[in-house]
């Protein structure tokens, strides 16, 4: 395994109703910055999908992103964990010319194109269950976690025969870290 995918909002932060919208509202879930750290000291080189329709709503700029992202890599240093690359999608949810995600998961060929390699058996772990059918299209492993409190909360119990299915960050990444 030599890359896995993260969605950021509700796998390795906290999500919040409204958008995190600054660095201050940036809060990690308790775990996952140690599992992050666990995969870069595994050797795998983890990239952050995330999803940013509020810079298109105005509710925060490119500067405020950076600005959370670079709290995201200061507090994940101080673990040992490297995000090697965070790749945004602007669009608006159910915009229907969005093809960032789902259904034709342009970020992830995007990733695959960056990393010059197939996404076919790279763990992608989210708690959103239309970015992990996008996932599966691609041919990557889709993994719901159910921590974060965002969509995969609210969806109910999810259908163990489509996806692989976690607690949080910390139980995927043990669950990737344990097979041979």
């Amino acid at each position: 395994m030599n890359l896995v995918i993260l969605d950021r909002d509700g796998v390795v932060n906290e999500a919040l109703v409204h958008q995190v919208r600054s660095a201050d509202e940036w809060r990690p879930i308790p775990g996952s910055l140690d599992a992050v750290a666990r995969l870069s000291r595994a050797g795998c080189r983890v990239v952050v999908a995330t999803g940013q329709p509020g810079i298109r709503r105005r509710e925060l700029t490119f500067e405020d992103l950076n600005r959370i992202h670079e709290r995201m890599h200061r507090q994940l240093s101080e673990f040992g964990g490297v995000v090697d690359a965070v790749f945004t999608c602007l669009c608006l949810p159910g915009s229907r010319v969005c093809k960032c995600f789902a259904p034709r998961g342009s970020v992830l060929h995007a990733i695959a194109d960056r990393m010059r390699l197939s996404l076919e058996g790279v763990p992608y772990i989210s708690d959103t269950p239309e970015r992990l059918e996008a996932a599966s299209a691609a041919l990557a492993r889709p993994m719901l976690i159910r921590a974060g409190g965002t969509a995969a909360s609210r969806h109910g119990a999810p259908d163990p025969d489509r996806f692989e299915v976690h607690a949080d960050l910390a139980s995927a990444v043990e669950a990737l870290l344990a097979a041979p």
